[in-house]
């Protein structure tokens, strides 16, 4: 069956049609908290149940637990902090009802529990493994304001969408996969284009449960990473030539990464938990950036979680060895480097931007063609 949320129950915080037509006809009732995008998108996945159990954003015990526990207060894991920074203090307090606007639209009212501060420098050391500025998570906090607000929310609107019709919601996802009637579900989580790398291990998994859930991530992401439309169409297209229908589903979630490594690795299986998943793909450098993280750090972290209640599936790094003429890993190959074509998201990213056609057997034709339409398929 399905998995059970996390924490055990799916939340849902969206106001109801009335309820949010008499708030926005009382809007200047209401302080007024300007968010950026991030926080925008972690208000949809807190009102939608990707977040499930949060009903908001952390308040100071919340956030401390996990920081120093990776878990809630009350034990459930949880490994990346979802918190509201704002500059400074505005004309609303503790107990106060708010409303948060982005882009001069209201999205969601908030109660607000606590305003309190936060130590940036301890806070990047506990999640991202580091202090250095170079880290894109590290710099992003350090930019950050100094007071956090703690409370729950309830969605009034969401941000215009241009992929929307390539979301779907967990309650959603949950009633599909009934549907379906696959027991065992494993997702995939990626914000790259596919190569068959990605391929091979999405099949091979597929090969142990009912169906595969494969889950890109569209929203902000780094310079250099693939841009959301490209990522979405040359899955669309794989999916179209190379994946049986009624075993594989295709679904985007809008989601800032963090480039957090091993911590975002778990965040990233809690998610697709309540989706209904039941496993989780965890490759090699899994969220990570740089040389930050160990190539398999994020695999080694899930053992301090026994009770996470979705299973990960560990991989080694696979490669197209010449002489196996297949795509192997270290375990059953015995050739040496010589003979071994790495599948380098990077070194296929810089192939690309320079002009180069990478190898057949890194991408498919389908796909290649799908990111060459594209004047520059790159976040700049």
């Amino acid at each position: 069956m399905v998995s059970r949320p996390h924490g055990g129950r799916l939340v849902k915080k969206l106001l109801a049609s009335r309820t949010r037509e008499r708030v926005l006809e009382e809007l200047h009732e209401y302080p007024r908290v300007d968010i950026n995008e991030r926080a925008a998108v972690d208000l949809e996945n807190l009102a939608h149940g990707v977040y499930s159990p949060l009903t908001g954003f952390l308040g100071s015990d919340e956030l401390e637990s996990v920081l120093y526990r990776m878990r809630l207060p009350n034990d459930v894991p949880w490994t990346i902090p979802i918190i509201l920074d704002i500059g400074k203090r505005g004309e609303f307090g503790e107990g106060d009802a708010v409303l948060l606007y982005h882009n001069n639209q209201p999205l969601a009212r908030m109660y607000i529990d606590e305003i309190y501060e936060f130590d940036k420098q301890k806070f990047a050391e506990k999640v991202f493994g580091t202090r250095s500025v170079d880290h894109p998570g590290v710099a992003e906090t350090y930019r950050m304001g100094s007071l956090l607000l703690g409370g729950e929310i309830e969605l009034i609107n969401e941000m215009p969408n241009p992929f929307d019709r390539y979301i779907l919601r967990p309650v959603e996802t949950r009633v599909l996969f009934k549907e379906r009637g696959w027991e065992s579900i494993v997702a995939f989580q990626t914000r790259n284009v596919p190569h068959l790398g990605h391929e091979y291990i999405q099949k091979y998994a597929l090969m142990f449960v009912d169906g595969l859930f494969v889950n890109p991530v569209i929203g902000k992401k780094k310079s250099g990473d693939y841009r959301d439309d490209v990522i979405l169409i040359a899955y669309k297209v794989l999916f179209e030539h190379y994946f049986p229908k009624e075993a594989a589903v295709l679904a985007a979630v809008r989601y800032e990464m963090r480039y957090a490594g091993p911590r975002e690795a778990v965040h990233h299986a809690i998610m697709r938990k309540n989706f209904g998943c039941t496993h989780f793909i965890v490759g090699r450098d899994h969220a990570g950036v740089g040389n930050y993280y160990r190539p398999y750090e994020a695999q080694e972290i899930f053992n301090k979680f026994p009770d996470l209640g979705i299973t990960p599936m560990f991989f080694w790094e696979f490669f197209y060895c010449r002489k196996c003429r297949a795509i192997v890993n270290e375990r059953i190959c015995p050739h040496p480097e010589d003979d071994r074509e790495r599948f380098s998201g990077t070194r296929i990213r810089k192939m690309l931007m320079s002009g180069k056609r990478p190898p057949d057997v890194f991408l498919r034709p389908e796909v290649y063609r799908v990111v060459t339409e594209f004047e520059n398929p790159f976040v700049s």
